[in-house]
């Protein structure tokens, strides 16, 4: 049976997480066929089944006026209740809207009702579903209580109420099994796992002339060494670590690439990243202004890459976070059989780890050995594919987009039968 499925959250752009995961789950879906919309703050998807609303976005000014007066606080003043409901209140007549304009049947909550970047949309979002009872699968990629910025807040309230909700109409869905387990401590919400995929059976299309260009746009030459963080620029990405990785290896060919954006949790880091390569003699590029979602269908403009573009060019991944939801950049090297060193960070030693990846693996800080181990697969070609192809055979087992179509069915079944 087709479903016309709604998928909604602050921007369905770029190269963030949710952005990336909510398009595989996109992808699979119409391939069972189902037809999806978006509704977002922020969209690159096809505009006839795109539902843009510029206050759903996390950056909308009404919203961060109002997070400037929430986080950090112990207590809010009325007038900022008033504001919160004053959005609330346009969004839902908007949510109304996406649903009468293409028949939505089914609705997809991306990460909107777990973190709470946007509170009035997520608030408007749990009270929508309340009224319409209308079937709904709760993507969640991470909580506000994994979050050191949210643990000060003035609004207790609307995220027990709405961060997530607990309604019969919704299936919830985490990513990993310590999201499961805190979950269901502090909310009684039972949830279903499905880890971030990639469709393992079918290569990545690249587009060959875009990526011949590539290389030539960011100023590296052929004899130049890429090594790639493909993650955004916040801190608990740990980019610092990466720079010394490049310090001491000691060759002036090594350029660090950070592929992904900077701002969602301001400037600061950005900047003392600059300063900090600086100071190392680390040759840095950030280049997240020439990088798009892979996912997107159509994408002219001129000097743009998709990350697909990227990864082929990269040498060596990097990818010391000190905290994840999961590990898209963990997977997209893998998929892309790139060599990298990883951080053992929490969800990592659970979930990933047990599998028996051949990884560089640091424990929150760089030894002399892992940086041997780096050199040495960066100057072996027969270490570096032993290594690439083994973790690919494992990734396809546990983490492919037949996994994600045996769960989505699952779900849609609980909903509306066989």
């Amino acid at each position: 049976m087709s479903t016309r499925i709604g998928f909604i959250s602050t921007r369905f752009a770029g190269t963030d997480g949710v952005t990336l995961e909510s398009a595989k789950w996109g992808e699979v879906l119409e391939r069972e066929g189902h037809e999806c919309f978006w509704f977002a703050g922020e969209l690159d998807r096809d505009p006839a089944k795109s539902f843009f609303v510029s206050e759903a976005h996390f950056r909308h000014d009404q919203n961060q006026r109002i997070n400037e007066r929430i986080f950090g606080k112990v207590f809010r003043r009325s007038s900022v209740t008033e504001m919160i409901h004053a959005l609330r209140s346009l969004l839902k007549v908007n949510l109304y809207e996406f649903i009468e304009r293409y028949n939505i049947e089914l609705i997809i909550p991306e990460n909107v009702l777990a973190i709470p970047l946007h509170v009035p949309l997520g608030v408007a979002l749990a009270e929508f579903i309340a009224e319409t009872q209308i079937p709904t699968i709760a993507h969640h990629h991470d909580f506000y209580w994994e979050r050191d910025r949210f643990s000060l807040n003035a609004v207790g309230d609307y995220l027990h109420m709405a961060f997530p909700p607990k309604l019969a109409k919704i299936e919830h869905v985490v990513i990993n099994s310590a999201a499961q387990e805190e979950l269901a401590h502090r909310t009684g919400i039972s949830s279903t796992i499905i880890p971030n995929v990639f469709d393992f059976d079918n290569p990545p299309v690249i587009n060959q002339e875009k990526s011949r260009g590539f290389r030539e746009s960011i100023g590296l030459s052929l004899e130049d060494t890429m090594i790639l963080q493909p993650t955004r620029v916040v801190q608990r990405k740990g980019i610092e670590h990466s720079i010394d990785l490049v310090r001491r290896l000691n060759d002036p060919r090594h350029k660090l690439v950070i592929s992904h954006e900077a701002g969602d949790e301001g400037f600061e880091y950005f900047e003392w990243l600059k300063e900090y390569a600086k100071n190392q003699g680390v040759d840095l590029r950030f280049i997240s202004t020439m990088v798009a979602d892979p996912w997107r269908r159509v994408d002219t403009t001129p000097g743009r890459y998709s990350l697909w573009d990227v990864y082929p060019h990269a040498d060596f991944i990097t990818y010391p976070s000190v905290y994840e939801g999961f590990g898209n950049a963990f997977l997209e090297a893998v998929f892309f059989r790139k060599p990298l060193l990883v951080n053992r960070y929490s969800i990592f030693i659970r979930d990933i780890e047990p599998m028996g990846f051949d990884l560089v693996v640091m424990d929150g800080f760089l030894t002399s050995k892992q940086v041997q181990q780096v050199k040495e697969i960066l100057n072996s070609p027969q270490r570096r594919e032993q290594m690439v192809n083994h973790n690919f055979d494992i990734a396809k087992r546990h983490f492919s987009y037949e996994l994600l179509r045996k769960r989505l069915n699952a779900l849609l079944t609980n909903f509306f039968g066989t």
